[in-house]
Protein backbone atom coordinates (compact mmCIF):
# COMPACT_ATOMS: atom_id res chain seq x y z
CA UNK A 1 0.00 0.00 0.00
CA UNK A 2 1.55 3.38 -0.64
CA UNK A 3 1.56 6.22 1.99
CA UNK A 4 -2.02 7.93 1.15
CA UNK A 5 -3.49 10.65 3.55
CA UNK A 6 -6.17 7.81 4.41
CA UNK A 7 -3.45 4.97 5.69
CA UNK A 8 -1.60 8.00 7.86
CA UNK A 9 -4.98 9.01 9.16
CA UNK A 10 -5.38 4.98 10.10
CA UNK A 11 -1.64 4.80 11.55
CA UNK A 12 -2.91 7.44 13.75
CA UNK A 13 -6.23 6.51 14.61
CA UNK A 14 -5.06 2.67 15.72
CA UNK A 15 -1.90 4.39 17.52
CA UNK A 16 -4.52 5.78 20.03
CA UNK A 17 -6.53 2.49 19.97
CA UNK A 18 -3.62 0.37 20.77
CA UNK A 19 -3.05 2.85 23.75
CA UNK A 20 -7.16 2.75 24.68
CA UNK A 21 -8.35 -0.95 24.31
CA UNK A 22 -11.00 -0.51 25.23
CA UNK A 23 -12.74 -2.06 22.17
CA UNK A 24 -10.25 -5.02 22.39
CA UNK A 25 -13.77 -7.49 22.93
CA UNK A 26 -15.43 -6.21 20.39
CA UNK A 27 -14.43 -7.83 17.00
CA UNK A 28 -10.98 -9.48 15.63
CA UNK A 29 -9.33 -6.15 14.36
CA UNK A 30 -8.29 -4.83 18.13
CA UNK A 31 -7.05 -8.39 19.42
CA UNK A 32 -4.43 -7.84 16.42
CA UNK A 33 -3.90 -4.11 16.75
CA UNK A 34 -2.43 -5.38 19.89
CA UNK A 35 -0.04 -7.67 18.49
CA UNK A 36 2.07 -4.77 16.68
CA UNK A 37 3.68 -1.33 17.88
CA UNK A 38 4.28 -0.46 14.55
CA UNK A 39 1.58 0.01 11.58
CA UNK A 40 3.19 -0.40 8.02
CA UNK A 41 0.80 0.13 5.03
CA UNK A 42 0.31 -3.21 4.72
CA UNK A 43 -0.68 -3.73 8.04
CA UNK A 44 -2.86 -1.47 8.14
CA UNK A 45 -4.33 -3.09 4.80
CA UNK A 46 -4.67 -5.98 6.84
CA UNK A 47 -6.46 -4.61 9.24
CA UNK A 48 -8.48 -2.85 7.11
CA UNK A 49 -10.04 -5.92 5.40
CA UNK A 50 -10.20 -7.77 8.64
CA UNK A 51 -12.88 -4.93 9.40
CA UNK A 52 -16.47 -6.32 8.96
CA UNK A 53 -17.85 -2.62 9.77
CA UNK A 54 -19.88 -3.74 12.51
CA UNK A 55 -19.31 0.13 14.09
CA UNK A 56 -19.67 -1.02 17.98
CA UNK A 57 -15.91 0.80 18.37
CA UNK A 58 -17.71 4.38 17.16
CA UNK A 59 -20.30 4.52 19.61
CA UNK A 60 -18.18 3.07 22.14
CA UNK A 61 -15.43 4.97 22.02
CA UNK A 62 -14.99 7.82 24.22
CA UNK A 63 -12.67 9.98 21.49
CA UNK A 64 -15.32 9.91 18.40
CA UNK A 65 -16.47 13.20 17.11
CA UNK A 66 -17.09 15.62 18.32
CA UNK A 67 -14.00 14.91 20.44
CA UNK A 68 -11.17 17.03 19.04
CA UNK A 69 -9.13 13.26 18.08
CA UNK A 70 -11.75 12.80 15.75
CA UNK A 71 -11.42 8.69 15.91
CA UNK A 72 -13.85 7.28 13.58
CA UNK A 73 -12.22 3.50 13.06
CA UNK A 74 -14.97 1.94 10.77
CA UNK A 75 -14.92 4.71 8.43
CA UNK A 76 -11.25 5.47 8.19
CA UNK A 77 -10.63 1.62 7.96
CA UNK A 78 -13.43 1.75 5.17
CA UNK A 79 -11.39 4.13 3.07
CA UNK A 80 -7.87 2.39 3.78
CA UNK A 81 -9.93 -1.00 2.71
CA UNK A 82 -11.21 0.70 -0.92
CA UNK A 83 -7.89 2.24 -1.49
CA UNK A 84 -7.10 -1.22 -0.96
CA UNK A 85 -9.31 -2.85 -3.55
CA UNK A 86 -7.82 -0.18 -6.35
CA UNK A 87 -3.99 -0.90 -5.05
CA UNK A 88 -3.94 -5.05 -6.15
CA UNK A 89 -6.40 -4.88 -8.78
CA UNK A 90 -5.14 -6.57 -11.95
CA UNK A 91 -4.80 -5.50 -14.30
CA UNK A 92 -3.97 -2.40 -13.09
CA UNK A 93 -5.19 -0.05 -15.92
CA UNK A 94 -8.80 -1.31 -15.00
CA UNK A 95 -8.32 -0.69 -11.27
CA UNK A 96 -9.66 3.13 -12.19
CA UNK A 97 -12.91 1.47 -12.37
CA UNK A 98 -13.21 1.25 -8.52
CA UNK A 99 -13.47 5.36 -8.48
CA UNK A 100 -16.37 5.46 -10.71
CA UNK A 101 -17.69 2.03 -9.73
CA UNK A 102 -21.48 3.04 -9.66
CA UNK A 103 -21.11 4.66 -13.36
CA UNK A 104 -19.50 2.14 -14.71
CA UNK A 105 -21.71 -0.67 -13.26
CA UNK A 106 -24.56 0.28 -15.01
CA UNK A 107 -22.77 1.20 -18.32
CA UNK A 108 -21.40 -2.38 -18.40
CA UNK A 109 -24.52 -3.65 -17.05
CA UNK A 110 -26.40 -1.79 -20.03
CA UNK A 111 -23.83 -2.79 -22.82
CA UNK A 112 -23.96 -6.76 -21.67
CA UNK A 113 -28.02 -6.39 -22.24
CA UNK A 114 -27.48 -4.74 -25.58
CA UNK A 115 -25.03 -7.15 -26.91
CA UNK A 116 -26.58 -10.81 -25.37
CA UNK A 117 -30.04 -9.29 -27.54
CA UNK A 118 -28.11 -8.71 -30.62
CA UNK A 119 -26.44 -11.95 -30.30
CA UNK A 120 -29.26 -13.77 -29.72
CA UNK A 121 -31.38 -11.51 -32.81
CA UNK A 122 -28.62 -12.40 -35.05
CA UNK A 123 -28.16 -15.60 -34.25
CA UNK A 124 -32.24 -17.18 -33.98
CA UNK A 125 -34.14 -16.49 -36.82
CA UNK A 126 -37.13 -13.63 -35.63
CA UNK A 127 -39.49 -16.14 -35.43
CA UNK A 128 -37.69 -18.47 -33.47
CA UNK A 129 -36.56 -15.37 -30.96
CA UNK A 130 -40.30 -14.63 -30.03
CA UNK A 131 -41.83 -18.18 -30.54
CA UNK A 132 -43.96 -20.26 -27.51
CA UNK A 133 -42.10 -23.32 -27.00
CA UNK A 134 -43.18 -24.60 -23.68
CA UNK A 135 -40.66 -26.99 -21.92
CA UNK A 136 -39.88 -28.70 -25.22
CA UNK A 137 -36.01 -30.04 -24.56
CA UNK A 138 -33.40 -27.95 -25.89
CA UNK A 139 -35.50 -24.57 -26.18
CA UNK A 140 -33.35 -22.70 -24.85
CA UNK A 141 -30.79 -23.12 -27.77
CA UNK A 142 -32.98 -22.17 -30.21
CA UNK A 143 -33.05 -18.62 -29.13
CA UNK A 144 -29.49 -18.84 -28.28
CA UNK A 145 -26.88 -21.48 -29.23
CA UNK A 146 -25.28 -23.44 -25.98
CA UNK A 147 -22.04 -23.11 -27.34
CA UNK A 148 -22.35 -18.83 -27.85
CA UNK A 149 -23.37 -19.07 -24.29
CA UNK A 150 -20.46 -21.52 -22.75
CA UNK A 151 -17.83 -19.38 -24.64
CA UNK A 152 -19.39 -15.82 -23.53
CA UNK A 153 -19.97 -17.24 -19.61
CA UNK A 154 -16.40 -19.03 -19.54
CA UNK A 155 -14.83 -16.48 -20.92
CA UNK A 156 -15.96 -13.78 -18.52
CA UNK A 157 -16.27 -15.47 -15.64
CA UNK A 158 -12.54 -17.02 -16.46
CA UNK A 159 -11.41 -13.75 -16.53
CA UNK A 160 -13.13 -12.29 -13.72
CA UNK A 161 -11.98 -15.56 -11.28
CA UNK A 162 -7.95 -14.85 -12.29
CA UNK A 163 -8.00 -11.27 -11.74
CA UNK A 164 -9.57 -12.22 -8.39
CA UNK A 165 -6.76 -14.70 -7.87
CA UNK A 166 -4.09 -12.44 -8.93
CA UNK A 167 -5.60 -9.42 -6.88
CA UNK A 168 -5.38 -12.24 -4.11
CA UNK A 169 -2.08 -12.30 -4.40
CA UNK A 170 -1.09 -9.18 -4.32
CA UNK A 171 -2.89 -8.20 -1.02
CA UNK A 172 -0.78 -11.28 -0.04
CA UNK A 173 2.12 -10.23 -0.49
CA UNK A 174 1.92 -6.60 0.43
CA UNK A 175 -0.21 -7.51 3.44
CA UNK A 176 -0.28 -11.29 4.51
CA UNK A 177 1.14 -13.17 7.31
CA UNK A 178 5.08 -14.13 7.01
CA UNK A 179 4.40 -17.38 8.67
CA UNK A 180 4.08 -20.45 7.71
CA UNK A 181 -0.10 -21.20 6.87
CA UNK A 182 -1.35 -24.42 9.20
CA UNK A 183 -4.21 -26.29 8.81
CA UNK A 184 -5.45 -25.58 11.73
CA UNK A 185 -5.58 -21.80 11.10
CA UNK A 186 -7.10 -22.65 7.63
CA UNK A 187 -10.14 -23.91 8.92
CA UNK A 188 -9.95 -21.09 11.64
CA UNK A 189 -10.34 -18.71 8.82
CA UNK A 190 -12.93 -21.03 6.96
CA UNK A 191 -15.23 -21.22 9.97
CA UNK A 192 -14.69 -17.35 10.55
CA UNK A 193 -15.73 -16.44 6.96
CA UNK A 194 -18.77 -18.90 6.46
CA UNK A 195 -19.92 -18.08 9.73
CA UNK A 196 -19.71 -14.55 9.03
CA UNK A 197 -18.07 -14.34 12.45
CA UNK A 198 -17.32 -10.51 12.64
CA UNK A 199 -21.10 -9.52 12.00
CA UNK A 200 -21.54 -10.34 15.24
CA UNK A 201 -20.03 -7.41 16.57
CA UNK A 202 -18.99 -8.19 20.21
CA UNK A 203 -21.54 -10.97 20.37
CA UNK A 204 -24.43 -8.78 20.11
CA UNK A 205 -24.93 -7.70 16.79
CA UNK A 206 -23.51 -5.10 14.45
CA UNK A 207 -24.79 -1.08 15.63
CA UNK A 208 -26.68 -0.97 12.31
CA UNK A 209 -28.56 1.91 12.37
CA UNK A 210 -27.09 4.28 15.96
CA UNK A 211 -26.63 2.73 19.36
CA UNK A 212 -28.65 -0.18 18.93
CA UNK A 213 -27.17 -3.46 18.57
CA UNK A 214 -28.68 -6.15 15.61
CA UNK A 215 -27.96 -9.12 13.68
CA UNK A 216 -30.03 -8.19 10.75
CA UNK A 217 -26.84 -7.03 8.62
CA UNK A 218 -25.49 -10.56 9.19
CA UNK A 219 -28.41 -12.42 8.75
CA UNK A 220 -29.13 -10.67 5.38
CA UNK A 221 -25.43 -11.10 3.92
CA UNK A 222 -26.16 -14.98 4.54
CA UNK A 223 -29.00 -14.29 2.66
CA UNK A 224 -27.54 -12.79 -0.14
CA UNK A 225 -24.26 -15.12 -0.02
CA UNK A 226 -26.19 -18.24 0.14
CA UNK A 227 -28.30 -17.39 -2.77
CA UNK A 228 -25.32 -16.24 -4.67
CA UNK A 229 -23.96 -19.90 -3.91
CA UNK A 230 -27.54 -21.90 -4.70
CA UNK A 231 -27.01 -20.52 -8.17
CA UNK A 232 -24.07 -21.47 -8.87
CA UNK A 233 -24.39 -24.94 -7.58
CA UNK A 234 -27.72 -24.96 -10.10
CA UNK A 235 -25.95 -23.50 -13.06
CA UNK A 236 -23.12 -26.73 -12.31
CA UNK A 237 -25.74 -29.07 -11.31
CA UNK A 238 -27.31 -27.90 -14.90
CA UNK A 239 -23.95 -28.17 -17.01
CA UNK A 240 -23.61 -31.90 -15.07
CA UNK A 241 -27.00 -33.32 -16.56
CA UNK A 242 -26.36 -31.88 -19.65
CA UNK A 243 -23.15 -33.10 -20.51
CA UNK A 244 -23.13 -35.83 -18.52
CA UNK A 245 -27.05 -37.49 -18.40
CA UNK A 246 -27.66 -35.96 -21.82
CA UNK A 247 -30.86 -34.16 -19.96
CA UNK A 248 -31.63 -31.27 -21.88
CA UNK A 249 -32.63 -27.85 -20.20
CA UNK A 250 -35.35 -26.54 -19.48
CA UNK A 251 -36.11 -28.99 -16.59
CA UNK A 252 -39.35 -29.51 -14.82
CA UNK A 253 -39.89 -27.17 -11.67
CA UNK A 254 -39.31 -30.33 -8.75
CA UNK A 255 -35.67 -30.94 -10.28
CA UNK A 256 -32.76 -30.42 -8.62
CA UNK A 257 -31.24 -27.08 -10.68
CA UNK A 258 -34.50 -25.57 -10.38
CA UNK A 259 -35.29 -25.67 -6.88
CA UNK A 260 -31.83 -24.69 -6.16
CA UNK A 261 -31.69 -22.04 -8.27
CA UNK A 262 -35.44 -20.56 -7.23
CA UNK A 263 -34.49 -21.09 -3.45
CA UNK A 264 -31.14 -18.92 -4.79
CA UNK A 265 -32.97 -16.53 -6.51
CA UNK A 266 -35.24 -15.70 -3.69
CA UNK A 267 -32.70 -15.12 -1.03
CA UNK A 268 -30.49 -13.84 -3.26
CA UNK A 269 -33.51 -10.79 -3.71
CA UNK A 270 -34.29 -10.83 0.34
CA UNK A 271 -30.49 -10.28 0.93
CA UNK A 272 -29.93 -7.82 -1.39
CA UNK A 273 -32.82 -5.63 -0.72
CA UNK A 274 -32.74 -5.74 3.01
CA UNK A 275 -28.88 -4.18 2.57
CA UNK A 276 -29.99 -1.94 0.52
CA UNK A 277 -33.27 -0.79 2.56
CA UNK A 278 -30.70 -0.73 5.54
CA UNK A 279 -27.85 1.81 3.89
CA UNK A 280 -31.21 4.37 3.43
CA UNK A 281 -31.93 4.82 7.34
CA UNK A 282 -27.58 3.59 8.38
CA UNK A 283 -26.14 6.39 10.31
CA UNK A 284 -23.94 8.22 7.56
CA UNK A 285 -21.18 9.39 10.42
CA UNK A 286 -19.51 6.10 10.42
CA UNK A 287 -19.56 5.52 6.51
CA UNK A 288 -18.00 6.98 3.82
CA UNK A 289 -20.38 8.46 1.77
CA UNK A 290 -18.52 8.82 -1.74
CA UNK A 291 -18.52 5.29 -1.74
CA UNK A 292 -22.50 4.71 -1.40
CA UNK A 293 -23.23 4.42 -5.27
CA UNK A 294 -20.28 1.44 -5.66
CA UNK A 295 -22.11 -0.40 -3.04
CA UNK A 296 -25.85 0.13 -4.09
CA UNK A 297 -24.96 -0.43 -8.06
CA UNK A 298 -23.62 -3.92 -6.78
CA UNK A 299 -26.67 -4.67 -4.72
CA UNK A 300 -28.82 -3.80 -7.80
CA UNK A 301 -27.38 -6.05 -10.50
CA UNK A 302 -27.01 -8.83 -8.42
CA UNK A 303 -31.10 -8.23 -7.22
CA UNK A 304 -31.13 -7.78 -11.05
CA UNK A 305 -29.36 -10.98 -11.71
CA UNK A 306 -31.43 -12.63 -9.51
CA UNK A 307 -34.93 -11.26 -10.59
CA UNK A 308 -34.54 -11.82 -14.27
CA UNK A 309 -33.80 -15.20 -13.44
CA UNK A 310 -36.96 -16.08 -11.42
CA UNK A 311 -38.76 -13.77 -14.32
CA UNK A 312 -37.38 -16.13 -16.97
CA UNK A 313 -38.52 -19.48 -14.58
CA UNK A 314 -41.59 -18.07 -15.08
CA UNK A 315 -42.41 -17.03 -18.38
CA UNK A 316 -39.95 -19.89 -20.23
CA UNK A 317 -42.96 -21.11 -21.92
CA UNK A 318 -44.35 -18.44 -23.56
CA UNK A 319 -43.10 -16.09 -26.23
CA UNK A 320 -41.22 -13.19 -23.45
CA UNK A 321 -38.53 -16.31 -22.84
CA UNK A 322 -36.41 -15.13 -25.89
CA UNK A 323 -35.83 -11.41 -24.42
CA UNK A 324 -35.66 -12.13 -20.77
CA UNK A 325 -32.97 -14.87 -21.52
CA UNK A 326 -30.93 -12.31 -23.29
CA UNK A 327 -31.80 -9.87 -20.66
CA UNK A 328 -30.44 -12.31 -17.87
CA UNK A 329 -27.51 -13.35 -19.35
CA UNK A 330 -27.04 -9.66 -20.24
CA UNK A 331 -26.98 -8.90 -16.59
CA UNK A 332 -25.13 -12.12 -15.78
CA UNK A 333 -22.38 -11.21 -18.29
CA UNK A 334 -22.17 -7.45 -16.60
CA UNK A 335 -21.97 -9.42 -13.08
CA UNK A 336 -18.76 -11.41 -14.07
CA UNK A 337 -17.40 -8.72 -16.14
CA UNK A 338 -17.37 -6.46 -13.10
CA UNK A 339 -17.01 -8.82 -10.82
CA UNK A 340 -13.17 -7.97 -10.32
CA UNK A 341 -13.40 -4.26 -10.24
CA UNK A 342 -16.16 -3.93 -7.17
CA UNK A 343 -17.43 -4.15 -3.62
CA UNK A 344 -17.79 -8.25 -4.28
CA UNK A 345 -14.02 -7.97 -3.98
CA UNK A 346 -14.35 -8.05 -0.38
CA UNK A 347 -14.98 -11.10 0.18
CA UNK A 348 -11.50 -12.62 -1.11
CA UNK A 349 -10.02 -10.02 0.51
CA UNK A 350 -12.02 -10.62 3.78
CA UNK A 351 -11.48 -14.31 3.74
CA UNK A 352 -7.52 -13.52 2.73
CA UNK A 353 -7.12 -10.90 6.01
CA UNK A 354 -9.43 -13.66 8.43
CA UNK A 355 -6.49 -16.66 7.24
CA UNK A 356 -3.66 -13.95 8.31
CA UNK A 357 -5.50 -13.42 11.65
CA UNK A 358 -6.08 -17.34 12.01
CA UNK A 359 -2.21 -17.58 11.57
CA UNK A 360 -1.43 -14.79 13.95
CA UNK A 361 -3.87 -16.85 16.73
CA UNK A 362 -2.55 -20.12 15.60
CA UNK A 363 1.07 -19.07 16.79
CA UNK A 364 0.14 -17.33 19.92
CA UNK A 365 2.90 -15.00 19.96
CA UNK A 366 3.87 -13.21 23.44
CA UNK A 367 1.39 -10.68 24.38
CA UNK A 368 -1.34 -12.25 21.88
CA UNK A 369 -4.50 -14.02 22.90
Amino acid sequence: MQETEAVLNARREMEICNACRYCEGFCAVFPAVELRREFTAGDLSYLANLCHGCRGCYYACQYAPPHEWGINVPRTLAEVRAESYVEYAWPQPLAKAFERNGVVVSLVAALSIALMLLIAMAIAAPGQFFAARGLQPDSFYAVMPLWAMQIVGLGTFGFSLFALGKGAVNFWKDAGAKQSITISAICIAVWDAVTLKNLGGGGDGCNDNAESFSMRRRYLHHAMAGGFMLCFAATTVGFFYHTFMGWAAPYPFISVPVLLGTVGGVLLVIGTGGLFAMKLVEDPMPAVRRLLGGDVAMLVLLALSALTGLLLLAVRATGAMGIVMAIHLGFILALFLVLPYSKMVHGVYRSAALLRRAVERDMKPLGGE
